[in-house]
């Protein structure tokens, strides 16, 4: 089962008529976000995406675009740095999604 973040709330855009098919965010992308078509990626599972904006800052083409920072890979990230528990607001409770 792959990870599900919340429905219909992250900010990930692709501009297709950019992408160039090299797969680069394929390769960084934690949860499968992506998949190849042809020569074209595509949003599979948009909702798995945490918004950590590995896919946008590796895109050579800046075919991708998402607010980074946001989600639950910035209340991770902040745990880790600070020793809390982290929470990104979904539940209003500790944890993440």
């Amino acid at each position: 089962m792959k990870h599900k973040y919340l429905k219909n709330v992250t900010t990930l855009q692709l501009g297709s008529d950019k992408c160039t098919g090299c797969g680069k965010c394929l390769k960084v992308c934690p949860h499968g976000v992506f998949e190849l078509s042809g020569k074209k990626v595509y949003i599979a599972n948009k909702d798995s995406c945490i918004e950590c904006g590995a896919c946008a800052l590796n895109c050579p083409v800046k075919a991708l675009e998402v607010n980074a920072g946001t989600g639950c890979a910035a209340a991770i990230i902040y745990g880790w740095v600070t020793g809390k528990e982290f929470s990104c607001g979904a539940s209003g409770e500790a944890g993440c999604c």
